[in-house]
């Protein structure tokens, strides 16, 4: 279900609620969700069209990995590198993840108590938004945007508040040859109830990159109603123009904000980029006390 505003075709979904499931065994909760239109467009190619279908629903590349992974890969198994690891992240990963923010951002980051490492990006935003959003909250979510985030904020109990960009107006002002970001549309978003907004830069579905300006206004807004940003930056290095500026690195958003990336969707650096789809590794560099909520649910105690 979904609600079209007329004057400005904005299509964004409804929230159904919750219904008591006459299913025995079965959660209420379950009831608002359905399958996703991704994954149902690929399960149906690859039911019908196995061998010639061209699937436009997931971000499947037509090359291989690169063979340093893979050998790295096969030396990992062969070494018999196969017990229980630190459950968020073998601390040699976590290393190597604060390494990474600190070279290419000048972030530091504390290996120890700020990475968490989840099972995919997707898992991550989903325990980020456990760990640190109530039931009755708000969570603003700029649209379009990655199927999975209204869901996990319903899950962690929020009402999801939608902000839609500007579609690009390619006949007009070069100005607005892209989509943009109403920044009065996101404050009137923002109220006492409000917990956290959800970020997706460099954006999916859009290729939408926030630019500094959109972002100090996020930041405002953020440190004005004490909400938390929750930035999606997974394709931070699929960038053809402009710059990937991390909301984390701006004045007063050091300790406000959580950054989620991950390995399977970059490879290497703008200049050689390789998808690995199948790598489901998570990463979210984010203050101490957000990072240790977040493991404590995936942890047990």
């Amino acid at each position: 279900m979904s609600i079209t505003t007329p004057e400005r075709h904005e299509t964004v979904p409804t929230v159904p609620p919750a219904s008591p499931s006459p299913r025995r065994g079965v959660a209420s909760r379950t009831d608002r969700f359905t399958e996703s239109v991704i994954r149902e467009m690929t399960r149906l190619i690859q039911l019908h069209h196995p061998d010639d279908g061209i699937n436009l629903a997931q971000g499947f590349p037509d090359f291989p990995a690169p063979r340093e992974l893979k050998d790295a890969a096969i030396a990992a198994i062969e070494a018999d590198i196969n017990q229980y690891a630190v459950t968020w992240g073998a601390p040699n990963l976590r290393r190597a993840i604060a390494a990474k923010y600190r070279h290419h951002y000048g972030m530091a980051v504390d290996p120890d108590t700020e990475v968490t490492v989840c099972c995919g990006a997707t898992e991550t935003m989903l325990a980020t938004l456990m760990a640190t959003v109530n039931p009755g909250d708000e969570v603003v979510i700029i649209a379009p945007y990655y199927e999975n985030y209204w869901p996990d904020a319903v899950l962690a109990g929020a009402t999801p508040r939608f902000v839609t960009l500007r579609e690009p107006d390619f006949d007009g002002d070069p100005a607005r040859q892209s989509w943009r970001l109403d920044l009065d549309e996101l404050s009137d978003a923002f109220n006492e109830r409000t917990a956290a907004i959800v970020i997706n830069t460099p954006g999916n579905p859009t290729g939408k990159v926030f630019n500094r300006t959109e972002l100090e206004a996020i930041a405002h807004l953020c440190q004005k109603w004490n909400a938390l940003a929750i930035t999606d930056e997974i394709y931070e290095h699929i960038l053809y123009t402009g710059e990937h500026v991390p909301l984390a690195t701006l004045p007063g958003m050091r300790d406000r904000t959580v950054t989620i990336s991950g390995a399977s969707k970059t490879y290497g650096n703008r200049a050689r980029f390789e998808f690995l789809p199948g790598t489901r590794t998570g990463a979210q560099p984010g203050a101490v006390q957000f990072s240790q909520e977040a493991r404590d649910p995936r942890t047990g105690g």
